[in-house]
């Protein structure tokens, strides 16, 4: 995994003015504990926060912001704030970060957790502040062993600093704070599903509404936010609304700056902050610097495995949610995947549909039996048996488990990339469809015995 600077052939070093997430990351790779990360102003927001601001002041920045959820979704954190109860006679509630990343091609949050394990702590200490939470949970992906190394001893750091447990820099305001590793399963990266695991049930998607805000975390009040979004709060707190903003390329509607990469055959796959706003061709040219000398780009996924193919010439769409969606599909997590020129769409997809199908929670009918079906035939296609009729059988699944279909949006997801590859590239299913074998016409009569 690499991280370069902010600017094409390093050019361009990163700084705090333009890379909020980033500037404080090592060159050798890494973690930056406690003392060097307050030695490069860390855990100055929280102090301002706590200091000088009112908690629906920190609410009401973090809305002016325009900051969006950094997990897929983009939901506008400011106002997901905004839903938590106003009563101050409540006084459990939680703050979760949903750190289940298991989109396959998206390794953002990993990186953060691994080298900037602070950062994340004070944007959910500022978070906490805000919403009145006494306690926080990190549900992390179980196979992110070094980031739960890390975490904990980050944690471990701040208790001993004061900066988390009881009455923070002197404030009155207790939050305790615990790493929670996951049992392994992709829908917990939906939020009602990751409380229900936390809880110890089956990680299965809740009803809405009640919403989180409402009835979370064993009925309390909740806020679930994804760790790039944490993240983001500090600086934001920081260095004010309109430094955020301006982050951001013209024409974007999003704001600040987003960990975007590119995986595939490409010959510098990484991850990079850049500008909300920059176009696809600069994330794979200028940065990820093309394809690798033999290959060719056949077509390109803008954000995990649960979202549409585009083509080449959809690459100068800018990388921001409306922009993706002007060319028929979203940014979701922002880490590209290049599709090269000797890969079978097919195959891709079987094998897309095959995860996605294993990861369904099997609580609602079309996702539970529909994701299976589609694997079926695909494989059959994939080894030229498919039959007649087999497509338009696909493209009807990906109708039947749209959204608004479902009972969450993991089969949406799923179906997206199926849809998009059929549009695309539909001679290749059309060349696994088998000849159309003769039929023996009946008799006109029936053989009468001792006719």
């Amino acid at each position: 995994m690499t991280l370069t600077s902010f600017g094409p052939a390093n050019r361009i070093k990163r700084s705090a003015e333009t890379h909020p997430l980033t500037w404080r990351l090592r060159d050798d790779g890494e973690a930056v504990w406690l003392d060097e990360y307050q030695a490069k102003n860390g855990y100055a927001a929280a102090r301002k926060a706590f200091a000088d601001m009112a908690q629906d002041d920190i609410v009401q920045t973090v809305k002016d912001s325009g900051l969006k959820g950094r997990g897929g979704a983009g939901f506008p954190t400011g106002v997901k704030w905004g839903l938590m109860p106003k009563d101050e006679s409540i006084n459990i509630r939680y703050l979760l970060c949903n750190a289940d990343e298991m989109e396959p091609n998206t390794w953002k949050d990993r990186m953060l957790m691994e080298q900037l394990p602070h950062l994340l702590i004070e944007g959910m200490l500022i978070s906490a502040r805000a919403l009145k939470t006494y306690r926080g949970y990190i549900f992390l992906r179980g196979e992110y062993t070094t980031a739960a190394k890390h975490l904990n001893r980050a944690v471990e750091e701040a208790k001993a600093a004061g900066l988390l447990g009881k009455n923070i820099l002197g404030s009155g305001f207790d939050f305790e704070l615990f790493v929670h590793t996951g049992a392994g399963r992709y829908i917990c990266g939906e939020e009602t599903a990751l409380i229900n695991s936390l809880e110890g049930r089956r990680a299965n998607p809740r009803s809405k509404p009640p919403f989180p805000a409402a009835v979370g975390v064993w009925g309390k009040p909740t806020c679930v936010n994804n760790v790039e979004t944490l993240c983001n709060v500090p600086a934001i707190i920081a260095d004010g609304v309109d430094w955020y903003k301006s982050l951001a390329r013209e024409g974007s509607e999003d704001m600040g700056t987003k960990l975007m990469g590119f995986s595939g055959k490409v010959k510098n796959p990484g991850l990079w902050e850049l500008p909300f706003g920059v176009t696809g061709r600069e994330l794979f040219e200028d940065y990820a610097g093309g394809m690798r000398d033999g290959y060719k780009l056949k077509c390109w996924q803008p954000g995990g495995a649960g979202t549409g193919f585009l083509l080449p010439e959809h690459l100068d769409a800018q990388m921001y949610a409306g922009g993706i969606a002007k060319v028929g599909t979203r940014m979701g997590t922002g880490l590209a995947m290049a599709v090269d020129d000797s890969v079978n769409m097919v195959s891709l997809l079987r094998n897309m549909e095959e995860f996605f199908a294993r990861e369904s929670c099997g609580f609602c009918t079309p996702c539970r039996d529909g994701l299976p079906w589609s694997v079926k035939l695909l494989r059959a296609i994939e080894n030229g048996e498919g039959q007649a009729g087999d497509i338009e059988t696909l493209l009807g699944l990906v109708g039947f488990l749209g959204p608004g279909k479902t009972f969450c949006a993991h089969a949406p997801g799923a179906v997206e990339p199926l849809g998009s590859a059929i549009k695309y590239f539909r001679p290749e299913f059309e060349a696994g469809i088998a000849p159309t074998r003769a039929v023996v016409p009946p008799l006109a009569k029936p053989i009468v015995a001792g006719a």
